[in-house]
């Protein structure tokens, strides 16, 4: 699988409502953290995610985190 494109080097933090998000793993998404389609044709899918209460997120943008859509920061050792 091809790595995913970095979109931004930190994450992106925001308050969500309840109900179910789809999250870029390609990167390419104009739309981001959220997924637009622009994976298809690729091996990328988007990765569903579900809020049951409101609440504030802190988004991974390096699309390398273990956590999935949740920022872990190893947006601080990308390149290093």
């Amino acid at each position: 699988m091809a790595d995913p494109k970095i979109a931004d080097t930190k994450p992106t933090k925001m308050t969500l409502e309840p109900g179910d998000y789809w999250f870029c793993t390609c990167g390419e998404s104009s739309n981001q953290p959220f997924c637009d389609g622009k994976h298809k044709g690729s091996d990328f899918s988007p990765q569903k995610f579900s809020i049951e209460t409101e609440q504030d997120v802190a988004l991974c943008l390096c699309k390398h985190s273990k956590n999935g859509h949740c920022c872990d920061g190893t947006h601080r050792n990308l390149g290093k």
